[in-house]
């Protein structure tokens, strides 16, 4: 660390010490690498100190600190923003990770989630009641970035994450605490509910929980010689899906080192015989090369795709959204899938559709309520690997083939740094409200989880 940074860090270490009665600081050490370590091993930035926050009293208290030495604020939940958002170079990384308790009221149907809890920790809560959380597809993922947007395997039914939110407990850029719901901070709480976390830091929240009597979900693999007709089949197919099922699909590496076309349905209906028969046909689109589907737990499902996506791999996302499955989109997602870079690398296209598409556009700063598909292109490689900059050529080269056929914005959850083009679009109708609340809730800026508009306020 340079001496310009050393200075300003431990000034604000010292302060802060001074002021947690039970958190930690780190300007080094073990809880200062697991403070800035990310999904993404791609990020190395490396912030002046690390707080691990112990209650919401010391959230406030890091945030005070960090603009009274002058530092950048940047906080962590889960740290899958790919684009390393989650961590400030120089400045103060907020690590809520010692924040994870779920406490679940099974006759309310509600459960109280703290900050750093991840979709892992609040299934895993609300499984023994019979109950579970909409979530989006990794359990690793926290679960209040995840709120503030949020697609998933239940959004047919449940809507979105974010649709969820019944309240949020959030630490202002003053380090003043409020409670935002319909009835107190209205603004705020709207704002929240698809502008992310760059309005505070939220602390805690209450999320509406789901009664499922049946949850059945699985993967088809295709091979890659059946690719067109799948994705043609699946064209025809979804428009028609009832709100039980969401189905996920896309593009990945199979065992044998070739490109298989996936698809995995989930069923969260309460009629097991219509889930079977709704599964049975995801599983008919061709010739399977594999079909593995039945009742699964929310629990299982998130931890599978922990598996498959563990921390440490080096990440590029690019996100395009496409109102439907169109012959355009599919010759481009054909042409990137016959040549990846990469065999860790994968397109997941995510269906909005159901019960997520009929909430009123201006319910939620959510920018997109018609039904239409986000595709998640994702090159991944290791971290050894010598070339990286062709895994990133390809996944903009898709995104750039998608361009013709896709919507003018998409999901900003994933949006990297660069594509400024896309952030006024991604936010539809909302972009002066949400800059309005922001004047009013951040005007120096202190919060920027994720790209906002241009403009007074803005990223």
């Amino acid at each position: 660390m340079t001496s310009q940074t050393h200075q300003p860090s431990d000034r604000l270490a010292a302060l802060l010490r001074g002021q947690l009665h039970t958190g930690r600081v780190a300007t080094s050490g073990p809880l200062y690498e697991a403070g800035r370590s990310l999904w993404n091993g791609a990020v190395t930035a490396r912030p002046g100190a690390v707080v691990r926050c112990a209650d919401t009293e010391e959230v406030a208290a890091a945030v005070r600190a960090a603009r009274e030495c002058g530092v950048p604020l940047s906080v962590r939940g889960g740290g899958h923003d790919w684009a390393g958002r989650a961590v400030a170079q120089d400045g103060l990384t907020i690590d809520l990770s010692g924040l994870r308790t779920v406490t679940v009221d099974p006759v309310a149907e509600v459960a109280l989630v703290q900050g750093g809890a991840t979709a892992g920790d609040v299934v895993r809560a609300a499984q023994p009641h019979g109950l579970t959380a909409v979530t989006g597809t990794a359990g690793s993922v926290g679960m209040a970035g995840l709120t503030l947007g949020g697609y998933g395997p239940l959004g047919g039914r449940f809507g979105l994450a974010l649709d969820n939110l019944l309240s949020a407990e959030v630490v202002l850029a003053d380090g003043g605490v409020v409670t935002a719901d319909a009835e107190h901070e209205p603004d705020l709480f709207w704002a929240l509910r698809g502008g992310g976390g760059n309005f505070g830091v939220v602390t805690s929240m209450r999320i509406r929980l789901h009664r499922l009597r049946t949850l059945l979900s699985g993967l088809v693999t295709y091979p890659w010689d059946q690719a067109p007709a799948v994705l043609t089949a699946l064209a025809e197919e979804l428009p028609e899906a009832p709100d039980e099922l969401t189905a996920q699909f896309g593009v990945l590496t199979g065992p044998a080192d070739e490109p298989v076309v996936f698809v995995a349905p989930t069923w969260s209906g309460d009629d097991a015989v219509a889930g079977e028969r709704a599964l049975a046909r995801c599983a008919a689109l061709g010739t399977p090369l594999a079909a593995h589907t039945g009742p699964v737990t929310m629990p299982d499902q998130l931890a599978a795709i922990d598996a498959q996506f563990p921390y440490g791999r080096h990440v590029e996302i690019r996100p395009r959204s496409v109102p439907a499955l169109t012959p355009g989109v599919r010759e481009a997602l054909l042409a990137a899938g016959s040549a990846p870079t990469s065999p860790l690398s994968a397109v997941s296209v995510h269906s909005l559709h159901g019960a997520a598409a009929r909430v009123p556009v201006a319910e939620t700063a959510f920018g997109n309520r018609d039904p239409h598909l986000m595709i998640e292109i994702l090159a991944l490689w290791e971290p050894d690997d010598p070339e990286p900059a062709r895994h990133r050529a390809w996944a903009a080269g898709l995104a750039k083939a998608l361009e013709p056929e896709a919507l003018p914005g998409t999901y900003p959850n994933l949006l990297g740094p660069d594509e400024t083009a896309h952030i006024a679009h991604s936010y539809g109708p909302h972009a002066q409200r949400l800059l309005a609340v922001k004047r009013r809730t951040d005007p120096d800026g202190v919060f920027r989880a994720l790209p906002l508009p241009a403009g007074p306020g803005g990223a």
